[in-house]
């Protein structure tokens, strides 16, 4: 597909709408492949500033979940330590995705699998122990891809269900910005799952701000104007600032029963902030046990928690470098990534570091689509990603001031984009048309990438197999189906084997 501000026919990895690539400009150009792949450095810059704008949050979150939760022993890490080892891996490993990688995928603490580290696997041992467990994780994995069984098995998939993950994973991310916006919550109403904003109800100017940008965003991608998505951040951040300094709005309440009380900021109240340098703590680094937890849990128990750890990371990694590259046009026409065993080394060697450093496993993250649907092609955006997660390392004040009603408009924006993918699929082979639902569907239901692939791989193989078509079933993708029933099935399988 053609993005909104790359003017042109679209573009596999390794060639330009020309016939002869043009010159590179310089060493900077010739390292990353700028002219190359039809980019610049501006648009590089600009590209690597939005994808950090859009996961900005992380450094907030992330201690909120990991520096609050206690573990068995009752131990809390704190939210500052967090929140600087936070910032210190992402800018470490996104920095490092773009000198090797040479991609614009920025990494950074995985949501879902911080919550799992945090509620499942540190409430049975310390936290020293469950960091180990990460990291031993992060070592298995980077093991997968130096045999090459993790690109093998990337490239067993077939391109339809490739299409699939890009469309489940453009519905993910919208799903995420309209959640974290407020715009769609938790109901209340009986078995109505969720509903739009507070009782039915868009209440607040907070909602009205990301409408705002919403809209604005929206606009200046269907007018093709170049870096849109970071203006329309920009633009509502600084209309939020004026809002809450006229309204006083503060953040949102919740009463101890659930009900709302405030209809306020849902995270980071956009306010000038009074200090702005914070000197970072690292106490956390290297604080953890590679072996800690099999001596705090049953040894099957501790091998199940690192097989859970391992395969959501996989697939969340998988889906979002297939997806993103897609949408960037920058798979060949096999539908693979050039050169993705080095993306894939990097991605492996951040679950490590994130246990290793007490942040929870880092991933790639998929708000890089913010960054590509912006117009970033090559790693130069990821060196500046990670640039700006060092500045935040120091400057966590004013990486607060944008808030979540101005950076989650853009999640919206971008799964718009990526849903476009669907039109590669062909829905009228029903064998074909579940599987693919069924990956597209389970990631937002579940908030899970890797519970959408799993779902649509054993759906492949199942269908497939019953149409008579199993020879054209990739001996891998047999495996790895039947590594997610494994998965889908571990904790009757835990209580099976005594571990429960």
């Amino acid at each position: 597909m053609t993005l909104p501000n790359q003017p042109g026919k679209a573009r596999t990895a390794g060639a330009t709408s020309a016939s002869v690539p043009p010159a590179p400009r310089n060493g900077i150009d010739r390292y990353f492949e700028i002219s190359h792949r039809g980019s610049t450095v501006a648009r590089e810059v600009r590209g690597g500033l939005v994808t950090f704008m859009t996961m900005a949050y992380i450094v907030v979150l992330n201690p909120i979940i990991i520096g609050t939760t206690p573990d068995a022993d009752g131990l809390v890490l704190g939210i500052p330590a967090v929140a600087a080892v936070t910032a210190l891996v992402a800018a470490v490993m996104t920095i490092l995705m773009g000198v090797v990688g040479k991609y614009p995928f920025a990494l950074a603490t995985g949501l879902g699998i911080n919550a799992l580290v945090a509620f499942g696997i540190a409430s049975q041992m310390s936290w020293a122990d469950a960091m180990g467990l990460v990291v031993l994780e992060g070592l298995v994995i980077t093991l997968l891809v130096l045999t090459g069984l993790r690109t093998a098995i990337m490239h067993a998939i077939p391109q339809e269900l490739k299409a699939a993950i890009g469309v489940g994973i453009g519905l993910f991310l919208a799903f995420i910005g309209l959640v974290d916006a407020g715009f769609a919550r938790r109901s209340d109403a009986g078995p109505v799952p969720v509903q739009l904003g507070y009782g039915g109800l868009l209440r607040g100017w907070p909602l009205l701000i990301f409408c705002l940008g919403l809209l604005l965003m929206g606009v200046l991608v269907a007018k093709k104007v170049r870096g849109a998505i970071l203006i329309g951040i920009v633009v509502t951040t600084v209309v939020a600032i004026v809002v809450e300094a006229i309204a006083k709005i503060g953040p949102a309440v919740t009463d101890a029963d659930g009900v709302v009380t405030s209809f306020g900021w849902q995270l980071n109240t956009p306010t000038v902030p009074g200090d702005v340098v914070r000197i970072p703590d690292l106490s956390l680094l290297g604080n953890f046990s590679l072996f800690g937890g099999f001596d705090r849990v049953a040894v099957v128990t501790a091998l199940l928690l690192v097989f859970t750890l391992l395969l959501t990371d996989f697939f969340d990694t998988m889906g979002t470098v297939v997806a993103v590259g897609a949408e960037g046009n920058l798979l060949d026409k096999n539908g693979q990534l050039p050169g993705i065993q080095r993306v894939l080394l990097v991605d492996s060697l951040a679950a490590a570091a994130g246990g290793a450093a007490s942040a929870s496993s880092n991933t790639t993250y998929i708000e890089s689509a913010a960054g590509v649907g912006d117009g970033a092609r090559t790693g130069l955006a990821s060196v500046v990603t990670g640039a700006l997660f060092v500045v935040a390392l120091f400057f966590t004040p004013l990486v607060e001031v944008v808030p979540f009603e101005a950076a989650t408009a853009a999640l919206v924006i971008v799964g718009a984009l990526m849903i476009t993918q669907i039109r590669q699929i062909d829905l009228s082979d029903f064998s074909i048309a579940l599987p693919a639902f069924l990956t597209i569907v389970v990631m937002p239901f579940t908030f899970s990438i890797a519970n959408g692939i799993g779902a649509g791989f054993i759906a492949w193989v199942v269908l497939r197999a019953a149409a008579g078509r199993a020879r054209d079933i990739h001996p891998l993708l047999w495996v790895t189906a039947a590594l997610f029933v494994v998965y889908f099935a571990i904790d009757p399988l835990s209580t099976l084997l005594g571990a429960g």
